[in-house]
């Protein structure tokens, strides 16, 4: 009895423990970008692109790369979308339980665990290869193809959850698998669906190395798919590249901005999750 008070005792000490180490590291990452990145933040820095001298100290701002990462992030996100739900249900309505099943989420496991470099190093041979320059639609391509295991695995766990019985009962009133899927399926599941898109585009909006060759970086704001564009990633990167006191600042500033845009849309997203879970039955 001694034993297993002890063991309990143990094992709640040690999620009390790892739940304070998670909640201390996002409160030491938050208070270190504000502290940092706050007095350098301005109006200008926000509505304007970077200057002659901008990377020395001198007049400008990142809205270039706001707009490139905004950009980057929604075309991969929608990009993976359109291939990640496909995926998570033919691996449960049409090959449940199947060996090609078990490869397939094999695969995208493999694949989440990538490094981002490589993605980039992959995306630029094929670009090289193809004779295309580094641009937006680069970019999106190659963070289309980071996002997708996240976002396939993300969903394919969500529609397992889904009971058998709710499947049967559709089809025991005459919907086809295809039917079952889109008006039964998705409704259930849509929160979690929304969250799995909502984790793949937090991980495409901060992501530099897979940018770095595939979208390049230009002061610009994006004007074409074919052209080079920025990224808030690659701003930090820059400007914390500089020997320039007041650049680093910014760049501190640059990554505030990076991380109220993803606070922006989970809250967002959250708010629509709550509003999906009216179609859900508990």
């Amino acid at each position: 009895m001694k034993r297993c008070k002890a063991e309990e005792c143990f094992f709640k000490a040690l999620m009390i423990g790892s739940t304070v180490a998670i909640l201390g590291s996002l409160v030491l990452i938050l208070a270190t970008v504000v502290w940092r990145g706050l007095p350098a933040l301005n109006l200008a820095m926000l509505t304007q692109t970077p200057k002659g001298g901008y990377y020395l100290g001198k007049e400008g701002g990142i809205l270039n790369a706001i707009v490139g990462s905004l950009f980057l992030a929604l075309g991969a996100t929608v990009l993976a979308l359109i291939a990640s739900l496909p995926i998570a249900m033919y691996l449960n309505l049409y090959a449940a339980r199947s060996r090609q099943a078990e490869l397939a989420r094999l695969a995208l496991d493999v694949l989440w665990g990538v490094p981002s470099i490589v993605y980039g190093a992959v995306g630029f041979t094929i670009m090289l290869w193809l004779g295309v320059r580094a641009s937006l639609l680069g970019g999106i391509i190659a963070l289309a193809l980071l996002e997708l295991p996240i976002m396939a695995r993300g969903m394919d766990e969500a529609i397992a959850m889904i009971p058998c019985a709710l499947k049967e009962a559709s089809y025991a009133l005459g919907a086809t698998r295809l039917e079952t899927a889109w008006k039964v399926v998705v409704r259930q599941t849509a929160p979690a669906l929304l969250t799995a898109a909502l984790l793949a585009f937090g991980r495409g909006i901060g992501d530099a190395a897979s940018v770095l060759f595939t979208a390049g970086y230009t002061d610009r704001l994006p004007n074409s798919l074919l052209g080079p564009v920025a990224s808030l990633p690659l701003a930090v990167f820059f400007q914390l590249g500089t020997p320039f006191p007041a650049v680093k600042e910014r760049a501190y500033a640059s990554a505030l901005v990076l991380t109220a845009i993803v606070l922006g849309i989970s809250l967002i997203s959250r708010r629509l999750a709550g509003r999906l879970t009216e179609h859900v039955i508990r």
